[in-house]
């Protein structure tokens, strides 16, 4: 009997094939997680900027608004809705940047 190994089962080619591609799924899974793990990287580094600028945009427009609202009125009137939001706003931007809210001071950023 030439070409036949009576030692050799005969699932152990199958077996080694599925090792293969066990070992091949496994490189290209880590590939994907070093991707995926560089694009929320990314993610975050556009959310922080993006919160820097609300930050900003808040404090601008609350400054705006304790101008506007530092002038005399005419009238003792209420307060509108919109001046009430840009004080409110006011209030959140300087908590915002007492507490470092922007994470550049942070080490590890």
């Amino acid at each position: 009997m030439f070409g036949k190994n009576p030692h050799l089962n005969p699932l152990e080619p199958r077996k080694q094939l599925l090792l293969a591609e066990s070992e091949i799924n496994r490189e290209l899974m880590a590939g994907d997680l070093v991707a995926l793990a560089a694009g929320v990287r990314t993610l975050t580094d556009r959310a922080k900027s993006l919160g820097a600028i609300g930050s900003s945009a808040a404090a601008l427009v609350a400054g705006l608004a304790a101008y506007q609202l530092g002038q005399p009125t005419k009238n003792a009137v209420k307060p509108t809705w919109l001046q009430t939001l840009l004080k409110g706003a006011n209030v959140v931007s300087n908590l915002w940047l007492a507490f470092g809210g922007n994470g550049r001071d942070k080490p590890g950023n």
